[in-house]
């Protein structure tokens, strides 16, 4: 097991500090794990909300409204859990050395991609080229 790394409470990733160094891996290691926390700690609590708001309404209006609004914290949450895991597949790969390249070409994803979507695993390139042959073949 490493040893922990000191991380000062301001520290940013720069571009000028060599790539994936270990504050680096420990400043997205510690982003992904808060991130994963707040995602669970809403999903405890719409699965409360839930379970507090069920009731009969007896309005047909009433109802609908209340089941449209049920189904739509339901897919939020169902997106949110396919996030869980594409966050914990980043920590194994901070964990296995994998973090911060890119799973096409090799290279490595800038530190402002990743800082803003700790879970990328292409460079934004590759997943640009990756978007464009999406929507090439979904049009045909």
């Amino acid at each position: 097991m490493k040893a922990e790394v000191f991380l000062p409470e301001d520290y940013k990733p720069a571009e000028d500090e060599p790539f994936m160094n270990d504050r680096q891996l420990e400043y997205f290691r510690r982003k992904l794990i808060e991130w994963k926390a707040e995602i669970l700690e809403d999903s405890r609590d719409t699965i409360e909300g839930m379970k507090d708001s069920t009731r009969n309404i007896p309005d047909i209006a009433d109802r609908a409204s209340e089941e449209t609004d049920r189904a739509l914290e339901l897919r939020t949450r169902d997106r949110q859990r396919k996030l869980v895991a594409k966050i914990d597949s980043a920590l194994r790969r901070i964990e296995e050395g994998e973090y911060g390249y890119c799973e096409i070409t090799g290279e490595p994803i800038s530190l402002k991609r990743l800082d803003a979507r700790p879970i990328a695993t292409m460079s934004l390139e590759a997943q640009e080229r990756h978007e464009r042959r999406e929507k090439v073949h979904r049009d045909d």
